[in-house]
């Protein structure tokens, strides 16, 4: 959250899987989309790995916790209650 509020941007709804994640931000047209998530990869991979070294370490390969490809998208004209209701419908991320 505090990420987001650097970037001037909310985040609406996150959930995932074992290994991905969904969230849902909203933000404003200033903000390269690819800035905030290489931010968001960045801090999340220094924080989990500071909280939780040993799972961190399972994973952590090659210097980096995330993987280098990331896929991020906007949309225009759907109902914010769809992609909630998308995200919502995953898994939590263990």
């Amino acid at each position: 959250r505090d990420l987001c509020a650097d970037f001037e941007c909310e985040p609406a709804e996150f959930n995932g899987a074992a290994n991905h994640v969904h969230l849902l931000v909203n933000l404003p047209p200033k903000v390269a989309l690819s800035r905030l998530v290489n931010s968001l990869k960045r801090v999340s991979s220094r924080r989990m790995r500071t909280e939780f070294p040993e799972p961190a370490r399972h994973y952590y390969r090659a210097n980096t916790l995330w993987s280098d490809f990331s896929f991020a998208g906007s949309v225009g004209g759907t109902p914010i209650s769809v992609l909630r209701q998308y995200i919502e419908q995953h898994n939590r991320p263990v």
